[in-house]
């Protein structure tokens, strides 16, 4: 029986400086693959990527207490990366939760275990951070992740959101929604 396995190390570790490109360039692919049809193909080319890369690295370097942003790696490749955040409770005897605000994973890299590794990752750094709930918001239409975190044990809470993405040729502003989701930890 061989020791090895013919399969890659994966594993998820925090984010350092140098990985802001990679996540950025993971971002906008995935968002590319998921999101051209809500929020449009034109909207999405305008982003820019090395200003995208420019916010993941303050992100990385000088993110505020409590933030922390991790990375999944196939190897030594960055394929996926996750970003969370602590949230204070409505008041002062309510206990803090946090917030997932990203977690995208390359699309060829996707149902690999890496957004589940992800997500288990954040969950216990917050956790770490005296949180007991997390939650996270999730762009209607996009059923994948949807099923991927009703899977993992979250769902919607009925709470929404409109976002403005992009000007439509007639100067009006496409808005789209979203739907919290939400699970105690």
């Amino acid at each position: 029986m061989p020791l090895f396995t013919d399969h890659a190390d994966v594993s998820v570790r925090p984010a350092v400086a140098g990985d802001e490109d990679t996540i950025a360039r993971v971002q906008l692919a995935a968002w590319r693959d998921e999101h051209a049809q809500v929020l449009g193909a034109d909207t999405l080319d305008l982003l820019d990527e090395r200003a995208v890369a420019a916010q993941w690295a303050t992100a990385i370097t000088a993110a505020p207490p409590g933030h922390r942003v991790l990375v999944a790696c196939d190897g030594a490749t960055v394929v996926g990366f996750a970003a969370i955040a602590p949230v204070a409770g409505p008041d002062d005897t309510a206990a803090p939760g946090g917030v997932i605000l990203a977690l995208e994973v390359l699309p060829a890299a996707q149902r690999g275990g890496h957004g589940s590794r992800l997500l288990a990752a954040a969950v216990d750094l917050l956790r770490e951070q005296g949180a007991d709930q997390v939650h996270t918001w999730v762009l209607d239409g996009d059923d994948a992740r949807a099923q991927f975190l009703r899977g993992a044990g979250l769902g919607p809470d009925d709470t929404s959101r409109e976002l403005a993405s992009g000007t439509q040729p007639d100067g009006s502003h496409r808005v789209v929604s979203e739907h919290r989701w939400w699970a105690a930890i």
